[in-house]
């Protein structure tokens, strides 16, 4: 048992090492991406001190804050794939051509090896597409940075819980191709759905009452929002433990529906073209 896990383990390893080489390899992509990132969080980091002018305290942030805000939201916005993509685009590219029959021959279960593959994309943009855009902005604006390690654990932790809901999301989303032939839809929806609840477009924290409570509470808003006031200190105490725990939550259950699709996908759908 001990040596299988180790197996296990070390494959997962390899195939997120392979994942990171691969989108490594993409140098000018990734400078392209940089500079677009770095262009977006200046206009955004301006849109939003305009506004947090007419309102300093909005939301509960200061001025400081939503710049900091901005800028967090352009390194995020590729770390966890919120524009979709990412290893579930490639499942749902098998799934239409019918290779993804020797998927399920594989000797290791399909949804760990793609969350590896996704771990490595993820790693990659984290320093890449994460870090460098964020130092730009460090060095034109005022930004807030965590108080203490713990702050920072905290964050990086809700980072990779982020990622765990973004991938389940995904990976849902790839394997409707197995009972609508053609998961296009379905990911612009679920893209629209990011870009609203997830705070890219506007900080949750402006959404007013109950719709602003929903908005959080929703699997989206781990994406951004999340790690973003954890990173900002909004949170304290069990509020870190909340925020994280709701995050987790949301991972396991996505994760859970993702393995029980695919068994019903195993034995149910007939695969395209074969």
């Amino acid at each position: 048992m001990t040596r299988r896990l180790r197996g296990d383990v070390s494959l997962h390893l390899a195939v997120a090492v392979r994942s990171f080489r691969r989108y490594s390899t993409y140098t000018a992509a990734t400078a392209a991406g940089i500079f677009t990132n770095s262009v977006f969080g200046v206009i955004n980091a301006l849109v939003l001190i305009a506004v947090w002018k007419e309102n300093p305290d909005a939301g509960g942030y200061d001025v400081r804050d939503a710049v900091t805000y901005a800028w967090l939201c352009q390194a995020m916005i590729m770390t966890i794939a919120l524009w979709g993509g990412g290893s579930p685009q490639d499942l749902g590219q098998r799934i239409r051509t019918g290779d993804v029959a020797m998927d399920f021959y594989r000797p290791v279960g399909i949804l760990g090896w793609y969350l590896a593959a996704d771990v490595g994309r993820c790693i990659f943009h984290l320093v890449s597409r994460g870090v460098v855009p964020t130092l730009v902005g460090a060095v034109l604006f005022d930004l807030r940075y965590p108080a203490g390690p713990g702050v920072w654990v905290a964050f990086f932790v809700s980072v990779f819980l982020a990622l765990l809901v973004s991938f389940g999301i995904r990976f849902v989303v790839s394997m409707t191709a197995f009972w609508i032939l053609d998961d296009a839809g379905a990911a612009i929806l679920a893209t629209a759905l990011a870009l609203f609840f997830s705070g890219l477009t506007v900080p949750l924290v402006l959404f007013p009452g109950w719709f602003g409570d929903l908005a959080r509470a929703l699997p989206w808003a781990a994406y951004i929002q999340a790690p973003a006031d954890l990173w900002l200190g909004k949170h304290h105490g069990w509020g870190v433990v909340g925020t994280l725990g709701l995050q987790a939550l949301w991972a396991a259950l996505l994760l859970a529906g993702c393995a029980l699709l695919l068994r019903v996908a195993e034995r149910k759908v007939v695969v395209q073209g074969g």
